[in-house]
């Protein structure tokens, strides 16, 4: 079988080697005569999973003591519902920037008991940009301020260009969804209050997320919520609380582990440096049959959408990469057009397979 390099955007490609090891556990795990899937959560082979994943993600992303680590069912959408129920009370002010569909989309996760103040918001420039920090029109003493660190659709990213990576809020907490950025680069996690991401773009399968948290923010009374929605309960359970996603966790610390093996942040933040300027200069090079139109300054590195300049190209463009073994190309139906995702599983190689192919149909059709 001939594996395609595969650019979708989430559920996004897994390393092969990761592919290979749970495809040899999912029949049995070590001696135990038992799948992986088929194991109690309460076992103390899923147990030594969990305590190992844990651990590794702890160590790929410099989390601090004082942090806490979730993982938790569902996406980054769930996490954006239970944001406010955990850490406002109601009546309280939550600042919102919003630089994208997903910033957009966080927006409706929220319960009508809190006040919403969008301090910023890109929409004006169709996304393109992410509005200057001295612009943000922040609330003194909001519950918190939130932020999408990588939009994966319009393919905006925090960048130092830009100013920062991670904002100043002051002594407002700072929370961000990372979904699609998350280990990409090393992360000073000291400086957020939260961070979530689903897993399916950087950190493993669909299905469950990561949330990190400042342990004092735990102890927020929130609001009225189920116990299952509560964070510190999940804490106090070991994300346990009810049945977790047990294969899916075990394919996430299998990617934790692999990233470290594979030198870890910083390492991928050296491939994605590569990988963003080898398919922006080919976009850039092309004399306008690509183009890819964000502020150069917040350009992602891992979501880059780009369009032909005649449409109508589209689909041969698209039938044509799958017969290259490129797939995974077709642009969100938000903004249409193509989108490359080059998330860490993204091998270099596989990138310039992509610009190579670009610039034989720019040859053959331009």
């Amino acid at each position: 079988m001939a594996r395609a390099y595969n650019f979708a955007p989430g559920p996004a490609a897994l390393p092969e080697s990761v592919l290979k090891q749970a495809q040899a556990d999912m029949l049995e795990w070590g001696d135990a005569g038992a799948s992986i899937v088929e194991m109690s959560h309460r076992g103390p082979e899923f147990m030594e999973v969990a305590t190992r994943a844990e651990s590794d993600l702890r160590t790929l992303l410099g989390v601090p003591d004082d942090y806490a680590v979730l993982f938790l069912p569902g996406g980054a959408t769930t996490a954006q519902a239970l944001l406010p129920l955990n850490f406002a009370n109601q009546g309280d002010t939550v600042d919102y920037v919003v630089t994208g569909h997903w910033g957009k989309t966080a927006l409706k996760q929220l319960t009508p008991a809190v006040s919403v103040n969008i301090a910023a918001s890109g929409e004006g420039d169709g996304y393109r940009k992410i509005p200057a920090r001295d612009t943000w029109r922040l609330t003194p003493g909001a519950a918190y301020v939130h932020i999408t660190a990588n939009e994966t659709i319009h393919g905006v990213e925090y960048r130092p260009a830009w100013g920062e990576t991670a904002p100043d809020t002051g002594d407002v907490p700072l929370f961000a969804d990372f979904s699609s950025s998350i280990a990409s680069e090393p992360i000073d996690i000291s400086r957020y209050g939260v961070i979530y991401a689903g897993a399916q773009k950087n950190l493993g399968p669909v299905g469950i997320s990561v949330v990190i948290v400042r342990r004092d923010l735990l102890e927020r009374a929130g609001m009225p919520r189920a116990d299952i929605f509560n964070y510190g309960s999940q804490l106090a359970n070991d994300s346990m609380l009810n049945t977790p996603p047990t294969w899916n966790w075990y394919v996430a610390g299998l990617v934790f582990r692999w990233m470290i093996d594979e030198g870890g942040t910083v390492e991928f933040n050296r491939r994605s440096d590569e990988k963003a300027a080898l398919l922006y200069g080919a976009i850039d090079g092309s004399g306008g049959f690509y183009r890819n139109d964000i502020d150069a300054a917040v350009r992602s590195r891992m979501n880059v959408p780009f369009f032909l300049a005649d449409e109508a190209r589209n689909a041969a463009f698209l039938d044509g990469a799958r017969e290259a073994g490129l797939i995974g190309l077709k642009g969100h139906r938000v903004l249409g057009g193509m989108r490359a995702s080059i998330y860490n599983a993204m091998p270099v190689d596989g990138v310039r397979s992509l610009v190579a192919y670009m610039q034989d149909f720019q040859k053959t059709h331009g």
